[in-house]
C-alpha cells in the first residue's frame, strides 16, 4: 500500500452552552453518525483541481477537503458518463447489475427510464438510521414522479430533474414539464423545490451552493446527509462576469468560461466548509469531492493532465477523476492515497460508519480501515467497467489495466509506469491477459444488459413513444 501522511453570569451562562454544545457533538459521536456530505460536479478533467497540479484556475476551497484529508490519485467512477455513473454512485452498487447501462434520456411517462425501483439509495438507507437528507442540483436518475428524490429516500430537493441546465434565470422559461417538445428543451425548465416549480433569480452554480448552505445550517439535532450535484462545468458553457472577470489573463475563450464555472464551484464548496466550521459540525462531518466522469476536453474546455482520451472513454481520461475526502479528527490530514479506489466505496463507507445496513448486496468496500492505517492490503483486487453499446470494457487489477475501448482491440497498460496509456504490452503478458479475461467473465455473468434505451437512441425512442411529454398521463 502506499500512503503519505502529510460578567459572572453571563460567564457562568456562556459556560453552561458551551458545555451542552459540546455534549451534544460528543453524543452524536458517540452514536456513531456523522454527517454525510457528496461534492459532485459534471464533466471536470482530472487536472482541473490544485490538489491534481492545475495551474490556471485557483481551487483553494476545493483543495482544502484534500488537504484536511486524503487525495486519491487513482480515484475512479463506475462509468465514463454521467447517468450511469451517478447511479453507481448513489446505490454502490455497479449499474449494470440492475440494467443501467446508458445514460437515460428524459421521459416523464416512463418509470423504466431511470433508477430501478429495486434499488436503495444512499438516501434511503440512511434514512433508517435517522438521517434527514437533502439532494441539490443535477438528479438524472428518473423524470418520473416515482423516480424522483422525494421518493428515493430524500426528504428535501432543489435542482432539476434531466441530465443538463442552462445556468442562467432568464433561460428558465418553462414553467412545466407539459410544455417540453425535445429532450433538450427540459434545460429550460423553471427550478423544482421538491415538487414545486419555482421563481429562481441567481446565477445557478450560486443557488446551488446557497441551499447548500441553507440546508446545514439548520441541522442540528439530527444527523444529516446532502448531495450536492452541480452541473457545472458541464455545457452549456456559461458564467457571469464575476467570475469571468478573474480569468481575463487566459486566451482560450472556451478555456475562461470553464474556469470561470469551476471558480464559481470553488466559492460554493468555500461557503459550504465555512459554515460546517462555524457552527461546529466539521469534525463529526464526512465530507466527499469529485466528479462524476473524466473532462469532454474538446467540448468544455476541460483537462485531463497525461490521462488518455476523456468522457465517453474506459481510457484513464474517462473514469480518473478528481477525488478527495475529509473527516476531521478521525482521518488524517494531508494524506495521498495511491491505491485504487472508486465511487462505490463511499455508501460502503458511509453505511459502515453510520450503522446502516443495505438490502442490498454493495460493491464497494469500507475505506476508513485503509485511511487510518488499519489495513494494509489494497482495498480492491479488480475494478471492473462496461460500456454495454460500444462492446467495451476494461478491469484493473493492481497497476495492470485490461482495456477495450472500441470493441475491438484488447490492450494491456501497466499504469504506474504508463499513466497515459501509450505502450500495449498485451503481447508481454499473455498469462495476465488471461487471468483479467477470467475475471471480466465472472464479473460480467451477473450483469444485466441496459432496460432503456439511451440518448443516442433518441430518435427511436420518440418513435416508439410518441405520448412521451403527454405528462397528463399520470
Amino acid at each position: 500500500m502506499k500512503v503519505h501522511f502529510k460578567k459572572t453570569g453571563v460567564v457562568a451562562l456562556c459556560t453552561i452552552l458551551n458545555l451542552v454544545c459540546i455534549q451534544r457533538v460528543v453524543s452524536q459521536d458517540h452514536k456513531g453518525k456523522p454527517n454525510v456530505i457528496i461534492v459532485l460536479v459534471d464533466d471536470m478533467g482530472y487536472k482541473d483541481v490544485g490538489f491534481n497540479g492545475c495551474e490556471d484556475i485557483p481551487t483553494p476551497n476545493i483543495d482544502r477537503i484534500a488537504a484536511n484529508g486524503v487525495k486519491f490519485t487513482n480515484g475512479y467512477v463506475t462509468n465514463p458518463v454521467c447517468g450511469p455513473s451517478r447511479a453507481g454512485l448513489i446505490t454502490g452498487r455497479y449499474q449494470d447489475r440492475f440494467g443501467f447501462g446508458r445514460n437515460p434520456l428524459f421521459a416523464p411517462n416512463d418509470i423504466k427510464q431511470g433508477l430501478p425501483l429495486s434499488e436503495e439509495t444512499l438516501a434511503t438507507v440512511l434514512k433508517r438510521e435517522g438521517y434527514q437528507s437533502m439532494a441539490i442540483g443535477k438528479w438524472h436518475l428518473g423524470g418520473h414522479k416515482e423516480l424522483r428524490p422525494l421518493k428515493r429516500g430524500f426528504d428535501e430537493f432543489f435542482g432539476f430533474l434531466t441530465g443538463g441546465h442552462y445556468y442562467f434565470p432568464e433561460d428558465w422559461i418553462l414553467n412545466d414539464l407539459s410544455e417540453l417538445t425535445s429532450q433538450y428543451s427540459a434545460y429550460k425548465t423553471k427550478l423544482l423545490r421538491n415538487d414545486t416549480r419555482v421563481n429562481e433569480t441567481e446565477y445557478l452554480t450560486d443557488a446551488l451552493s446557497r441551499e447548500a448552505v441553507s440546508f446545514i445550517s439548520t441541522k442540528r439535532e439530527t444527523p444529516f446527509f446532502l448531495y450536492l450535484a452541480y452541473n457545472a462545468p458541464h455545457a452549456p458553457l456559461q458564467a457571469t462576469e464575476k467570475y469571468l472577470n478573474r480569468f481575463r489573463h487566459i486566451e482560450n475563450k472556451k478555456r475562461r468560461t470553464y474556469a470561470a464555472m469551476v471558480s464559481a464551484v470553488d466559492d460554493g464548496v468555500g461557503l459550504l466548509l465555512n459554515a460546517l466550521e462555524s457552527s461546529g459540525l466539521d469534525k463529526n462531518t464526512i465530507v466527499y469531492f469529485l466528479s462524476d466522469n473524466g473532462g469532454p476536453e474538446v467540448h468544455n474546455g476541460s483537462d485531463n493532465g497525461p490521462l488518455r482520451e476523456g468522457k465517453g472513454w474506459l481510457y484513464e481520461g474517462g473514469l480518473r477523476v478528481p477525488f478527495a475526502m475529509q473527516w476531521k479528527g478521525t482521518i488524517p490530514s494531508g494524506i495521498t492515497y495511491h491505491d485504487p479506489i472508486i465511487s462505490l466505496d463511499i455508501f460502503a463507507t458511509v453505511s459502515a460508519v453510520s450503522g446502516a445496513e443495505p438490502k442490498n448486496k454493495l460493491d464497494g468496500v469500507n475505506l476508513l480501515p485503509f485511511l487510518t492505517g488499519k489495513k494494509r492490503s489494497v482495498p480492491h483486487q479488480a475494478l471492473y467497467w462496461r460500456q454495454f453499446d460500444k462492446g467495451s470494457y476494461a478491469i484493473r487489477t493492481n497497476d495492470l489495466k485490461l482495456v477495450n475501448a472500441t470493441g475491438k482491440l484488447d490492450e494491456l497498460f501497466n499504469l504506474d509506469r504508463d499513466i497515459s496509456e501509450n505502450e500495449n504490452i498485451i503481447d508481454r503478458q499473455v498469462r495476465m491477459k488471461k487471468k483479467c479475461e477470467r475475471l471480466l467473465e465472472d464479473w460480467m455473468s451477473d450483469l444485466k444488459e441496459p432496460i432503456f434505451l439511451g440518448l443516442s437512441h433518441d430518435k427511436q425512442y420518440n418513435q416508439l413513444h410518441p405520448d412521451r411529454y403527454d405528462i397528463e398521463k399520470y
